[in-house]
């Protein structure tokens, strides 16, 4: 497949994610987003911190690998989870976050030349930027399906 339609697939599809997502998170209740399934687990609030974490480093993994082959670019989840403390934080204010950094997601990956694409990240696994992409949206699925079922 044509990389140049890879990428616009992906960000027409980021953006329907956050638009359709957005919606949807306003039938979930303030205790809702704050519920813990299990102590030892994350909230909604959480998980979607985590995805505000996941996108954060995937900024850096996107801009980054254009000019900087085989950067190493790893984070601890739950350190970063715990860190910055979601679980006290208002849901709409990580809603906005959530929203903001995707939004800028989209921004870099139609921006990125087409001969960078191939350029390579280590995650520790080494991959390509277009990998990275396919693979940030196949995350980003997993984890809000989790929040809204």
């Amino acid at each position: 497949m044509d990389n140049t339609i890879t990428i616009i697939n992906s960000a027409q599809f980021l953006q329907q994610i956050i638009d359709d997502c957005t919606k949807k998170f306003k039938s979930i209740s303030a205790e809702s987003w704050s519920d813990k399934p299990l102590s030892n687990k994350w909230s909604r609030k959480e998980i979607l911190g985590h995805l505000c974490d996941s996108a954060m480093n995937n900024i850096r993994r996107f801009v980054v690998s254009q000019y900087e082959e085989n950067n190493v670019i790893v984070y601890q989840q739950d350190d970063w989870v715990a860190s910055q403390d979601y679980q006290s934080e208002n849901y709409q204010n990580i809603i906005s976050l959530w929203k903001l950094l995707n939004e800028q997601i989209i921004k870099i990956i139609k921006k990125i030349p087409q001969e960078k694409l191939k350029n390579t990240c280590k995650t520790p696994e080494e991959h390509s930027i277009i990998w990275l992409i396919e693979d940030y949206i196949k995350h980003l699925n997993h984890h809000l399906n989790q929040i809204l079922n």
